[in-house]
């Protein structure tokens, strides 16, 4: 089962569909489309209140010229360890100026939602049972420390590891 959830909790009747073979959008939902296809459609239409899919391999910067039209980017996380969609997040949010909902889908794990929060995603396609039961609870980890920069502060505020402040002379 997926549901997708956001820091406010889980989200009722979300219309954002991945369309397969199997999966085709109903009238009440509305696909997200692949990289090309997004453009391909964008460049024929007026049409806003899109939503696209990134895949690892897909080159975020063909994105700019059509980031005002979307309504919601997807970041595709095929496995734990292939973390490309963290880079597409943070370039997205940071570099493109991306201020609309931006979703991780694929293989979310409760481990790495707080850093997926910090790159700027803001909501979340989870199917895995431990990720649910834990979001469910409200319990996600606590990660005290960060040692680089990202789209939002850590608890603590703004802080880098390597910078010292040099202490006063005595």
């Amino acid at each position: 089962m997926t549901k997708i959830w956001r820091e406010t909790g889980f989200v009722e009747n979300d219309p954002w569909v991945i369309e397969t073979d199997e999966v085709k959008a109903t009238e009440e939902q509305k696909p997200l489309l692949g990289l090309d296809e997004l453009i391909a459609k964008a460049d024929e239409s007026n049409d806003v209140g899109l939503g696209v899919l990134i895949k690892p391999a897909d080159d975020v910067r063909r994105l700019e010229p059509y980031l005002y039209r979307l309504e919601i980017v997807a970041v595709a996380f095929p496995a734990f360890n292939d973390g490309r969609a963290f880079s597409h997040a943070s370039l997205l949010r940071q570099r493109l100026g991306y201020t609309n909902e931006l979703r991780a889908v694929g293989d979310v794990l409760i481990d790495q939602v707080p850093l997926m929060l910090r790159v700027g995603i803001d909501s979340f396609s989870v199917t895995n049972a431990t990720a649910l039961k834990r979001l469910s609870e409200n319990r996600l980890p606590a990660i005290p420390h960060h040692y680089q920069p990202a789209v939002r502060d850590a608890e603590a505020g703004k802080g880098y590891s390597w910078r010292r402040q040099a202490k006063p002379a005595a």
